[in-house]
Formats: C-alpha cells, sequence, structure tokens
C-alpha cells in the first residue's frame, strides 16, 4: 500500500485504520490486517506510536524527539523521516490532509 507523496517536515501523518497494536511494556505490537504481517517497535517507535493516534506533523514529532531523548534536530528529522517511510509502506500510517 505504498504512496506517492513524499513525507517531509510539513507532512501529517496518522495510524492507519488497518491495523491494531498492543502496548508490551514501553514496545508496541503491530498486526497489519491486509498481510497479517506483525511488527514491533521499541520504546522509540513507541513513543512515535502515540503522538500518531491524531495526526500530527512531522516537523511536531521531530521536536518531541528532540525534547524527549538526547538527539540533535538534523538526525531526529533524518532517521523520524525513514521510520516514517518504512511505516508507511508497510501500511501502518498514512498521510492525511488537515
Amino acid at each position: 500500500m505504498a504512496q506517492t507523496k513524499a513525507l517531509g517536515p510539513d507532512s501529517v501523518v496518522r495510524v492507519s485504520s488497518n491495523q491494531v497494536y498492543s502496548r508490551l511494556g514501553d514496545e508496541v505490537a503491530i498486526l497489519e490486517l491486509d498481510q497479517g504481517v506483525y511488527y514491533g517497535l521499541n520504546d522509540t517507535g513507541s513513543f512515535l506510536w502515540n503522538l500518531m493516534q491524531k495526526p500530527v506533523r512531522v516537523n511536531e514529532m521531530r521536536a518531541a524527539l528532540v525534547e524527549e531523548f538526547d538527539v540533535d534536530a538534523d538526525t531526529a528529522g533524518k532517521d523520524l523521516l525513514r521510520v516514517l517511510g518504512d511505516l508507511r509502506d508497510a501500511g501502518l500510517i498514512e498521510n492525511v490532509d488537515l
């Protein structure tokens, strides 16, 4: 379910309705319903997952990462776009228009 719209700092994303998830301590286990594939997110991924329960801008997520974890803004932004791209390609999140 790959989308062609590029992700950038002003993109807005949220979790897809085509998944179910469960918290396991500091981590999250996700089942993508179309393919029946399980995914796991570590504590940082779980932090992002919480933010994406409602539509959120990528630049707001980057700022939250910088505040919560010991990471600089450039590294946080690059890593965030990579992770969001992977989650979107897996059908777990989607771009939304506000």
